[in-house]
């Protein structure tokens, strides 16, 4: 199979690139860093490169919480524009398969249980409780302390800030596409995905890019909050190999949208990643530093049962073994994916 892959130079697309290739395949890397012409809002290059491809990866996009609102236009036009011009080009060219970089950020918070209530949806937490170092949500209906659970694809969604979104807006903008001309579309919800090539020393990478850069300047990691978020932190060799088994899968229907959640299955606080990397690291030792950022969630974790049962995916690299070898891997110096 002949592969377009968008983005196919950057952290998550790269290693796409080398698992298509692992299995067969024929990858071609559309990315800016390797052809400045190379733009998924320049339709004219987009069309070029669909020229003889069988199905598009698209992983192209910024990606992060960004500096703050100032970023919108930029992140819409990158992750929205782009993706809209990527798919009218499909669209026109006949190419009917795609998978999507997606995101568990389209969630909010996650999936909380209340002892009186059930399963209950937390709203945006408020600065006061932030400034308090209240962090965790009540029940919305009676306050009381709340259980975190796995969020399944059927959750609503609830994007908490531009990035997410952005992120959501691709989806949208996907099943249109899928609707529209009968193509088969794919988002895996990737949660958080680590490992060489993450970009470094920038506002708009994730948690362990930003440890893992304190770390290689002899910086202790600056964990905020209290460290006890959760979240599922994801190899980014096996969000390849998920790639992968979604672009070789006949399961998926056409003409519409099929999401699946990407993660290891093990969730782990945000303040376990710091140590456990700063351990393999060899040190300095994380601070906890009770600060936030507005538009971060508190706990969100996935459950990744349908993408094992449908396409036959299981994650491989183990967190212990993923972050030894995070601690001295290759990190890159641009801010996209």
């Amino acid at each position: 199979m002949r592969v377009l892959v968008t983005g196919g130079a950057g952290f998550i697309g790269s290693h796409v690139v080398e698992a298509l290739a692992a299995r067969g395949h024929e990858p071609v890397v559309f990315d800016r860093r390797v052809d400045i012409d190379d733009d998924v809002r320049e339709g004219r290059a987009v069309a070029r490169a669909l020229s003889g491809v069988d199905a598009v990866c698209h992983q192209a996009a910024l990606v992060g919480l960004g500096k703050g609102f100032d970023d919108a236009a930029r992140y819409v036009s990158h992750n929205d524009f782009g993706t809209a011009v990527l798919l009218a080009a499909m669209a026109e060219a006949g190419v009917r398969r795609l998978v999507l970089a997606g995101s568990m950020v389209v969630y909010g918070e996650g999936r909380y249980l209340c002892e009186r209530h059930g399963t209950v949806r937390p709203g945006p937490r408020a600065q006061g409780d932030l400034d308090a170092g209240r962090f965790e949500p009540g029940c919305p209906r009676c306050g009381a302390d709340l259980s975190p659970g796995l969020v399944a694809e059927d959750a609503p969604v609830d994007p908490r800030n531009v990035y997410a979104t952005t992120k959501l807006t691709q989806e949208h903008l996907a099943a249109s596409w899928a609707r529209a001309t009968g193509g088969s579309a794919v988002s895996l919800r990737y949660h958080n995905v680590y490992g060489a090539r993450m970009p470094r020393d920038t506002p708009y990478a994730g948690v362990a890019s930003f440890f893992r850069s304190a770390l290689a300047r002899g910086e202790s990691p600056r964990v905020f909050e209290d460290g006890r978020q959760r979240r599922d932190f994801v190899h980014v060799r096996d969000v390849a190999r998920a790639n992968v088994a979604a672009l070789e899968s006949d399961s998926p229907p056409s003409g519409v949208l099929t999401v699946y959640n990407t993660g290891s299955g093990q969730p782990h606080t945000v303040g376990e990643m710091a140590r456990a990397l700063a351990d393999a690291h060899g040190g300095p030792q994380p601070v906890v530093t009770g600060e936030y950022r507005l538009g971060d969630v508190r706990h969100v974790t996935a459950d990744s049962s349908r993408l094992r049962a449908e396409l036959g995916w299981k994650p491989e690299v183990a967190f212990a073994e993923g972050m030894t070898e995070f601690a001295r891997a290759e990190l890159r110096e641009d801010a996209t994916r």
